[in-house]
């Protein structure tokens, strides 16, 4: 595993409750700014193996990119978290997890 990947894992395991971080802000975090497709293929083959809360994840419009039941799955746990999503998109400047 490179460390890019496992600095996008540790990022990715500690974005709070309640809160979302965008791909590219991610990849950013992570040391890569154009890295963000990587994020969406880390997600993918990591989420299980590593219990990553892939939902916290959104693009930088403040919108889900997944379809259908992903996407409706998504909301809805991000709704449990108390993030409330207006018109298809939720507010980044209250939402959004800046890294550290």
């Amino acid at each position: 595993m490179t460390a890019f990947t496992e600095e996008v894992i540790r990022i990715i395991q500690n974005i709070p409750k309640g809160k979302v971080m965008t791909y590219g802000q991610i990849a950013t975090c992570a040391g890569n700014p154009w890295g963000a497709r990587q994020i969406s293929r880390i997600l993918h083959s990591m989420t299980n193996a590593y219990d990553l809360p892939w939902f916290r994840v959104i693009n930088s419009k403040g919108e889900i990119s997944l379809n259908g039941e992903g996407a409706m799955v998504q909301m809805e746990l991000l709704a449990e978290e108390g993030v409330i999503f207006e018109s298809g998109k939720l507010d980044l400047e209250k939402y959004l997890y800046r890294c550290e």
